[in-house]
């Protein structure tokens, strides 16, 4: 297994689906990015969403559906849309919170699922839960642990923030203890709840580029020496990296149920998305959108971070930015 983190470029013709067939949860993590006024609050039937599959349908390309929410398995018709999917084509993963609601597991089989993911923000409890609520890290960890014996492809989700950088390394014996072979570790980003700093909290949510850089990597090592596979944002890009834009090159695709379509997750707070659904049709959508500035070259490398999180590029004494952000697509691979 390969120990040294690889840079993962954007190909032509790579497509993921990120469909969020509703926004309710039965959670109210601090850190969450829904925005019903944005994103709609109502769950799509199963009607409107094998239409809405149909539309992003590409038989002969390599195709990813990740279905969300909210908790996607509170809606009851989720196991039939994994379904519908696959005769897509779609390679599927489902993000869960962990509750598994309408006896999910037992509605799917691993065969017809390629990936079931958890969110995890903590090692323990006493980590997890005043992020994610008061007793998920038990629900969560008991439903984990029975998909791992049903024979699922599980993979684990860590959103590193101030309130759980200092425990990242701690998941390594957690996920290998479980049997979990892919990990996700993901930067918290400005939408959503975590656009708006906790009252008090004067530091905000985000870490810093050296504690993000000092933690890590070395924790993604670690993983991948115990056996994991792990995947993490690149965020910061090397001196001699060229700044590239996944919406320039690949097709990714993030869907809500008021029909929006975004083509860049940090432009979710804001009406730019670059499509809509109308009718069961996607439709262009003219104007000041996302995608007219994909194609901008500027010293901060990543302009819609520019634009929309600017509080996160440090500059020196002349006005020029310490350090480029990458594209928020662009991930990091080991093991």
């Amino acid at each position: 297994m390969n120990h040294v983190p690889r840079t993962v470029g954007f190909k032509p013709g790579e497509r993921n689906i990120f469909f969020h067939i509703l926004t309710a949860c039965n959670l109210s993590c601090s850190h969450c990015y829904i925005n019903p006024k944005q994103h709609g609050t109502q769950a799509l039937d199963i009607a409107t969403i094998q239409s809405w599959l149909k539309l992003f349908a590409a038989p002969g390309k390599k195709s990813n559906v990740i279905f969300l929410g909210g908790e996607p398995t509170m809606h009851p018709d989720l196991p039939e849309a994994v379904r519908f999917a696959k005769t897509l084509g779609f390679d599927v993963t489902v993000d869960s919170n962990g509750y598994l609601f309408h006896d999910f597991l037992y509605k799917v089989t691993p065969n017809e699922l390629d990936y079931l993911s958890f969110s995890l923000d903590g090692p323990d409890a006493q980590i997890n839960d005043p992020i994610r609520g008061e007793g998920v890290f038990d629900v969560c960890t008991t439903h984990l642990q029975q998909a791992v014996q049903l024979g699922f492809n599980v993979s684990v989700i860590y959103t590193v923030s101030r309130r759980n950088i200092g425990h990242l390394h701690r998941m390594v014996a957690v996920l290998t203890g479980f049997g979990v072979k892919k990990f996700f570790i993901q930067v918290i980003g400005l939408r959503g709840k975590s656009a708006t700093r906790q009252a008090g909290d004067e530091s905000g949510v985000q870490v810093s580029r050296e504690e993000w850089l000092a933690v890590v990597p070395q924790v993604a090592r670690q993983a991948a020496e115990a056996g994991i596979h792990v995947t993490y944002p690149k965020v910061f890009l090397d001196a001699n990296e060229t700044f590239g834009c996944a919406g320039v090159v690949a097709e990714n695709y993030f869907i809500f149920p008021n029909g929006r379509v975004y083509q860049c997750p940090l432009c979710e707070d804001h009406p730019v998305n670059s499509y809509r659904i109308e009718n069961n049709l996607l439709v262009k959508n003219s104007g000041l959108t996302e995608d007219r500035f994909f194609q901008l070259n500027i010293g901060e490398g990543c302009v819609m971070n520019k634009l929309l999180q600017p509080d996160t590029i440090e500059y020196d004494e002349e006005g020029r930015p310490q350090h480029r952000i990458s594209c928020c697509l662009l991930k990091q691979e080991i093991g």
